[in-house]
């Protein structure tokens, strides 16, 4: 049996527009493989970056600078990426045009984001949630927060200049002799960068959890917008399935640095990802105490043998249209 299977009895049997409080909490070690940029290439705009305490430790008064990706940048690119299957499969539904007149009205549009015009009955738009300008709206019930680097930001980030050459391979036009303007600097995050987050999910059905998790192994890049610049691959470290919300991103991360640093003021960097993931399931073990309610934890076979499930059904594409096309008539029409 697999393993979501196995623990079917913690989520939600249909979907349901009624909260029921039934939790899964993902919690993901996103690690940086090339130089990562989070802001538009070119723009000149430095990286986020946040002032706050460096660890939880008795005692502790070390203000420090970590880099911050933002929850709308984390779920922005999952989401676009489950989009590509659900487009691949035909499962992005067409909806009226909203707002026009005439022959215009009568077209239809395929559910795109960012558009005022979600279609509001494809996976998409019924997991990770919509708002319509002419009405209604789906919470999402994907939640997120930002995710924060573990090590200081003066550690992990770098500058890089960047110009655009001509043809004839000089900062100068051939032609007018005019010299090219475009040349600045961008901050990017250096390679084995680790940032901690937590991805909570809220009344799912376990072929919304397989859904999710896919999109969640499969996305890799969430850099620039011009050009994705930099790579990262998400490991799924713990699962844990509760009648709550567990623990902060910023928790987590605090503890999990008090534990790589030891005495000392800072913790190395890089450093192995075996070592930083020890350190992080021992963490959240540890902040487990804090939570207020029922929380169930997957072991680490079990962890190990879900990805292993997200893999196979990704590998064969009868498996997973099976799942998409089940998943989608799953929910209510209008």
């Amino acid at each position: 049996m697999s393993i979501i299977n196995t623990y079917a009895g913690r989520l939600m049997e249909k979907y349901s527009a009624y909260p029921y409080g039934r939790f899964v909490s993902l919690l993901l070690l996103r690690h940086v493989e090339s130089e990562a940029i989070f802001r538009t290439e070119g723009s000149g705009e430095p990286l986020n970056k946040e002032f706050v305490f460096a660890g939880e430790r008795d005692g502790e008064d070390e203000l420090i600078q970590r880099v911050v990706i933002s929850k709308r940048k984390q779920t922005a690119v999952e989401r676009r990426t489950g989009r590509e299957a659900l487009r691949e499969y035909n499962l992005l539904h067409a909806v009226e045009s909203k707002g026009k007149k005439g022959k215009d009205a009568e077209q239809k549009q395929v559910c795109s984001l960012n558009t005022n015009n979600p279609c509001e009955r494809c996976i998409d738009c019924m997991i990770y949630g919509y708002a319509a300008g002419g009405g209604g709206a789906q919470r999402s019930r994907v939640i997120t927060d930002d995710a924060f680097s573990l090590h200081p930001a003066p550690t992990v980030v770098g500058t890089r200049q960047f110009n655009a050459l001509y043809d004839n391979s000089t900062m100068r036009n051939p032609e007018s002799g005019e010299p090219s303007h475009s040349i600045g600097t961008d901050e990017y995050v250096r390679p084995e960068t680790v940032f901690l987050d937590i991805q909570t999910l809220k009344d799912v059905t376990p072929d919304e959890l397989r859904y999710v998790l896919g999109n969640v192994l499969r996305a890799t890049r969430y850099g620039a917008i011009s050009s994705r610049i930099g790579k990262i691959r998400n490991h799924l470290l713990m699962v844990a399935f509760s009648d709550c919300e567990l623990f902060s991103n910023l928790e987590w991360v605090q503890n999990t640095y008090d534990r790589l640093r030891g005495n000392y003021p800072e913790a190395d960097f890089p450093l192995h990802l075996t070592r930083v993931g020890d350190a992080a399931r021992a963490a959240a073990e540890t902040l487990r105490h804090r939570v207020i309610g029922r929380v169930e934890w997957l072991s680490s076979d079990e962890v190990g043998r879900l990805v292993g499930e997200i893999g196979e059904l990704y590998a064969e594409p009868e498996s997973l249209e099976s799942l998409l096309r089940r998943l989608d008539a799953s929910y209510p029409r209008k």
